[in-house]
């Protein structure tokens, strides 16, 4: 049975570019399905879009994770291209993407930008600096290897589609795709891929400060989630070395006079210690509810599976 594999290409205002990257699509695999989601453009991108040959469907609630949102509960494909209609992403290396998740069994893929042209072709510098620290900070935190976190061009296998709960509503939602796939223990692979600038006329819908702050709390927020027991941890350790310095020359002077002359500073010491002792146990008890939503992940992909199977037998039935 032939695999079908779909496009997704997310939408606001491209009307410079999105029939070119249609087309694009179509020539990299001929036999996919190309769905265009157009977020309340104002350009006429979706008329662009259908003329090209794409499917256009449309997501009335602004932002990128709310349509990645509606993409993923609506799509049913074996294997899914997600690239940007702003053609930085050339849909080339989509066979090589594709072939890792239908024949490796690999979850994600991840278009890796950084290691090719990135960093000549954008003019922007400080979206730059913004990729390198994302990227160090996740890899560091949750000890991955993931080569660009922020790049908009990936693969996903049916099953990270049918499971990967989207909670972001803008452009934080590569962030966290990534920090869900190594969380879960996903299979995930880096594709070396070229990146070129947006055309003359073409304009970034990213706010390098904003979102990019709004990158850097979902880290925390995904950090403090899928990592209890050592994002309490280093708090109760940080909350007892404070109580520690604050305990020490009150306890000094104790031993040389027998007298406590700082007597609030004891106590702010005292209290400081106990939240820090609440902080790590806070760690261990979230910890153990984390383990618990792993298993239960591990069902639910077992489950997806199983569905798929089925329906899959179903319609060679009905065929």
């Amino acid at each position: 049975m032939d695999k079908k594999i779909a496009f997704l290409i997310p939408c606001y205002n491209e009307s410079k570019t999105i029939e070119k990257v249609v087309k694009d699509c179509r020539n990299a695999i001929p036999n996919a399905d190309i769905y265009v989601y157009d977020n309340n453009s104002s350009d006429g991108t979706d008329e662009l879009a259908r003329n090209a040959g794409a499917i256009v469907r449309y997501e009335y609630q602004q932002g990128k994770g709310n349509v990645i949102r509606r993409m993923f509960r609506e799509i049913e494909a074996d294997c899914y291209v997600m690239l940007d209609g702003d053609d930085t992403n050339p849909p080339e290396f989509a066979p090589e993407m594709v072939d890792l998740v239908l024949n490796k069994n690999v979850d994600m893929v991840v278009g890796d930008r950084l290691s090719s042209t990135y960093f000549e072709e954008n003019k922007r510098p400080f979206h730059n600096i913004g990729n390198s620290i994302v990227k160090n900070s996740i890899n560091f935190l949750f000890k991955s290897d993931i080569k660009d976190i922020m790049t908009g061009y990936r693969a996903f296998s049916y099953q990270f589609v049918k499971t990967f709960p989207v909670i972001s509503k803008g452009f934080e939602i590569e962030t966290e795709m990534t920090i869900h796939s190594v969380a879960k223990n996903l299979h995930v692979a880096n594709v070396v891929t070229d990146y070129r600038d947006r055309p003359d006329g073409s304009e970034s819908k990213l706010n390098t400060y904003s979102d990019g702050l709004k990158v850097l709390k979902t880290i925390f927020r995904l950090f403090k989630n899928y990592r209890p027991l050592l994002f309490f941890n280093m708090l109760s350790a940080l909350l007892t070395i404070i109580a520690a310095i604050l305990f020490v020359p009150v306890f000094v002077t104790f031993l040389k006079t027998g007298l406590v002359p700082h007597f609030p500073t004891l106590i702010v010491s005292g209290f400081i210690f106990l939240t820090a002792i609440i902080s790590f146990f806070s760690g261990v008890i979230l910890d153990v509810q984390v383990e618990k939503g792993r298993q239960d992940f591990e069902y639910r992909l077992q489950e997806v599976n199983f569905q798929k199977k089925m329906a899959g037998k179903l319609n060679e039935k009905i065929n």
